[in-house]
């Protein structure tokens, strides 16, 4: 059964530089794995100036959805390119605002109390990890790189009915820190956020799929300039430092 969804909201603000009017705030709808590297990227913004940040953080099904039924959101950043494409689909997206942000890896973490190192992820098959939470591969995008990779890999149909699907990457991540999991199958990124698992495998690059998170801005934004600024911020070399402190990689 899933996990309930839910979103996060955060709000990072920035006061303006003295003699000068406050910038309008925008709403940025994105993938939950983004929480923290999001997060710092909107303060260093803030330190250099821009205005206040509004988070949305949630599954990128959920957001996606969410954009296409009319909530206000300015820009979207997703954390697979099918979700995007649903927005596009709708007509939602500004006109050639569009990019690949980010890209990233897939990592199996298992429980503190269970450390162990895979050699290979057919590891993932043994009676230890009855129980492997991923997110859920017919609409979150970690779920869905999941199920990419162990088709693969040739371990799909071993491995399916031990999975627990999550409604996002993160919450599959909880799943194994509370116990309720033995494994679970997460972007490397939100591995280094865990406090009570570990990291047993690291999906190569050259093997995994192709995680791109794409961004773009939102066509009903009230505030286009605001939004591209701030994404103009996040492609900078300021905005790639953070991303990289964080595990993430950029699109060369």
């Amino acid at each position: 059964m899933l996990a309930s969804a839910v979103t996060l909201l955060l709000a990072i603000a920035a006061s303006a530089p003295q003699g000068l009017p406050e910038r309008p705030a925008i709403t940025v709808s994105a993938a939950v794995s983004l929480t923290d590297a999001l997060t710092a990227a909107a303060q260093e913004f803030a330190r250099a100036g821009g205005g206040t940040i509004r988070f949305n953080f949630g599954a990128s099904n959920v957001l996606a959805r969410q954009i296409v039924n009319g909530a206000p959101v300015d820009l979207f950043i997703s954390a697979d390119a099918a979700q995007m494409d649903s927005v596009a689909k709708a007509g939602l997206l500004q006109d050639r605002s569009r990019i690949d942000l980010l890209t990233n890896q897939l990592a199996v973490v298992v429980p503190n109390d269970r450390q162990r190192m895979f050699t290979t992820i057919r590891d993932l098959t043994g009676q230890a990890y009855r129980r492997i939470a991923i997110g859920d591969p017919a609409a979150v995008p970690a779920g869905v790189y999941a199920k990419q990779y162990l088709e693969r890999e040739g371990l799909w149909t071993e491995i399916e009915p031990r999975l627990v699907p999550s409604t996002s990457v993160r919450a599959a991540l909880s799943a194994v820190e509370a116990g309720a999991a033995d494994a679970a199958i997460v972007y490397r990124t939100d591995a280094r956020t865990a406090t009570r698992a570990t990291v047993a495998w690291v999906v190569p690059a050259d093997r995994g799929p192709k995680i791109v998170y794409p961004a773009a801005i939102v066509r009903t934004t009230k505030e286009p300039a605001e939004a591209q600024r701030f994404l103009d911020f996040l492609q900078s070399a300021a905005g790639g430092r953070v991303f990289e402190r964080f595990g993430f990689g950029i699109p060369r």
